[in-house]
Order: structure tokens, then C-alpha cells, then sequence
């Protein structure tokens, strides 16, 4: 199925299930693709993860509910599945800069968040390199952390920043950035700043091993500043390349990214030739 009529027909199955107990996972499956897969895409494809979305849409609906019904605050808060006044309260101010009760007694400006429509643009052939390489297991050292997949594109860089800035690529250059989500689930991952790692030397302190399977993995080639560059190739694998292919498919939770050495480049990750690469692992349909 292609990922527009994936989409659209998602976004048809949350608007009719709205105020109900909807999940990712429940939205996957009434679209037959895995929740892994379809929780990238939706979110390089529409700019905002699943969850986010539905908030967004619950949010809304409710400051309508609130200016055109009668409804208690409260029943409209259990309506758009928020178990309290205070935690609706938090939420609605948040995204409308206003309170629910200020909107009864003020009549103020809300925000709006229409649902997203899909419209089709045909542009032409678009070429993306990549090459199958076979690799056996292999084990890296690392920095460690988990993240929520809302808001990723935003605080790994950081991450980054800070490993490098606290001292630590002293003993890690980060040669890889591992993203590790072994059960493909919906709200976090483990992402590793790593090297490959050496047996005969130990394990400094706050750092940790993992060990990467054996798979096929899909290589594709990014050039350019750094981080766009990689997020610009990354969006095109999930929202242009893996929908398309007819051979293979995503084989595992496991995404690396392989940076080479910055010193080379006399702007170093920012210059426009640098050069890195995505690996994603694949199997034969």
C-alpha cells in the first residue's frame, strides 16, 4: 500500500475514532503496516509524531466544544481522554495560551488544528544511492541514552553537543550513532554515541557496550552540513525509499548512522562535503 493512501486513511481512522481510546498501535494495524514503520513515516512525512497529532486534534475540538456547547469542563476533559481537570487545564493552556474557564467568561482567540489532508504531487524520478552490504555482528562502546521519539530530531543533536562538550569524546570520538528500539515499539529508543569497541581495554566509567546483530543492511550515502544532511536522507529512506521497494523490507529496530572523520573537512561536520552514512537493516519480502 502506498504511504499516501496509508496516511489518509489513518488520519480518517483517528478523526472517526477521536474520543476514543486510540493508540498507535491500533492505528497501525487498521492501516496493516507495523507500528515501527508506520510511526517514522507518519512523522517524516506529516512534520509531527502520531501522538502529537491526536493530541493537537483532541485539543482543538475541545476549544470548540467549549465556545459552541454547554458542556461541564470536565465532561469535555474525559471526552478528549484527560482523566482530570487539572491535568486538561495544563494541556489546553499549553497549546490555546488561555484556560478552559477563560474561554467561557472571555470569549478569547483560540488556536485551530485542522485535520491533515493529503495531496498528491507528482515529482519527477528522484535518484537515491545506496548499496545491500552483508556485515556480522559487530560490538561498539558507547554513551547511552533514552529518548521519546516526540521531539527526537531536536534533543539528539544535543546530546551530542553536551558528550562532546562534558569531556567524554576523549574516550569515544563517535565514529557511530546507534539508535537501538529492539521491540519496534511506539514511545522510546536507546540511542548510542559509540566506537567500535576493544576487548583488551576497559569499559570506562558511564559508558556501555551493546552488541549490533549480523544483518543486510541497506548503506545510504549523505553529504553535507550536519545534522540536515542526514535528517533530509533519513526522511527521503522512510517516506520515499522503503515505500517504495518491491525486494526488501525493514528487517529490525536498529538504525546506524557512520560519520567520517570530522579533521578531514576544513569545516568539519558543517562543511558541505562532509560525508556519512544511514544504515538500515533489510530482509527479502
Amino acid at each position: 500500500m502506498e504511504w499516501m493512501t496509508i496516511i489518509g486513511n489513518s488520519i480518517q481512522y483517528i478523526e472517526e475514532h477521536i474520543t476514543e481510546d486510540i493508540t498507535v498501535d491500533s492505528i497501525a494495524k487498521n492501516a496493516n503496516v507495523s507500528t515501527f514503520y508506520f510511526q517514522k513515516g507518519f512523522a517524516m512525512l506529516c512534520g509531527f509524531t502520531v501522538a502529537e497529532y491526536i493530541r493537537n486534534r483532541r485539543l482543538a475540538l475541545a476549544g470548540n466544544d467549549l465556545l459552541v456547547t454547554d458542556e461541564k469542563i470536565i465532561d469535555i476533559a474525559i471526552k478528549y481522554g484527560y482523566d482530570s481537570p487539572d491535568s486538561f487545564t495544563k494541556a489546553f493552556t499549553r497549546f490555546h495560551g488561555v484556560t478552559p474557564t477563560s474561554v467561557r467568561k472571555d470569549g478569547v482567540m483560540l488556536k485551530s488544528f485542522a485535520p491533515l489532508k493529503i495531496k498528491i504531487s507528482l515529482e519527477g524520478g528522484y535518484l537515491m544511492d545506496y548499496r545491500i552490504m552483508k556485515k556480522e555482528a559487530f560490538t561498539v562502546l558507547g554513551n547511552v541514552r533514552e529518548f521519546s521519539y516526540e521531539g527526537a530530531k531536536e534533543v539528539v543533536p544535543q546530546f551530542w553537543q553536551e558528550h562532546f562538550s562534558s569531556g567524554k569524546g576523549a574516550y569515544v570520538t563517535g565514529v557511530y550513532g546507534i539508535n537501538i528500539d529492539e521491540e519496534m515499539g511506539q514511545d522510546k529508543f536507546e540511542y548510542l554515541i559509540a566506537d567500535p569497541y576493544c576487548p583488551q581495554k576497559e569499559v570506562p566509567e558511564g559508558f556501555v557496550t551493546r552488541t549490533i546483530p549480523a544483518f543486510d543492511w541497506a548503506v545510504f550515502p549523505c553529504k553535507g552540513a550536519m545534522p540536515n544532511a542526514l535528517q533530509d536522507v533519513n526522511t527521503k529512506i522512510f517516506t520515499e525509499w522503503l515505500p517504495a521497494l518491491k525486494e526488501y523490507e525493514f528487517a529490525a529496530g536498529y538504525c546506524v548512522e557512520y560519520y567520517d572523520d570530522p579533521t578531514k573537512y576544513e569545516k568539519g561536520i558543517l562543511d558541505e562535503n562532509y560525508y556519512c552514512e544511514i544504515w538500515i537493516p533489510v530482509k527479502k519480502k
